[in-house]
């Protein structure tokens, strides 16, 4: 199946000169959703991935059912404010500002084995704070996934070297 043909381009969004890539025919379509995870799963299924972590919003649709796939936690890093528990925090650099992203203190142990899923590598400035704040708590990134790649904007150089896999690459802005 070729899920490129499930996204959809729309141009001019968010805003003049942007080709935005809409992932929800993909995912309204149970075949190329299912698939999606399927072959996300398949390029990780003997890794050994004790974890699977993904920033909200996007990420936690491709990260939860691919923690059920690989038999893996699923541990959400959200906003701050957003979980009920002790949290450790990631402040970083964005192109306007900063943000934060914080996880449960006891969402892994030392040496985890942990994937990081996001539905799109664009710039890799989230993902590497993701990175970060993992690495923090003594667990080990094996990989980043993603179901699409901007592979203009060179999100995999601010990612390495850690490994990194997209079921689909844009190579152009078109």
């Amino acid at each position: 199946m070729d899920l490129k043909e499930k996204i959809r381009n729309i141009p001019n969004f968010p805003k003049p000169g942007i080709m935005f890539r809409d992932i929800t025919p993909l995912l309204s379509c149970p075949d190329s959703f299912r698939e999606s995870i399927k072959q996300l799963a398949d390029h990780y299924r003997d890794q050994k991935i004790d974890a699977i972590a993904a920033a909200e919003a996007r990420g936690f649709i491709f990260a939860a059912p691919l923690a059920l796939e690989l038999n893996a936690a699923f541990i959400p890093v959200r906003k701050p404010g957003k979980l009920p528990f002790d949290t450790n925090s990631f402040h970083y650099e964005l192109e306007y500002g900063t943000d934060t992203l914080e996880i449960h203190t006891d969402a892994f142990s030392k040496g985890d084995k942990v994937l990081l899923v996001d539905d799109l590598l664009a710039t890799g400035g989230t993902m590497n704070a993701c990175v970060k704040l993992i690495e923090q708590s003594g667990a080990e990134v094996v990989s980043c996934a993603f179901a699409l790649e901007l592979s203009f904007l060179n999100g995999r150089d601010v990612l390495a070297p850690h490994d990194c896999f997209a079921l689909m690459t844009y190579d152009d802005e078109n």
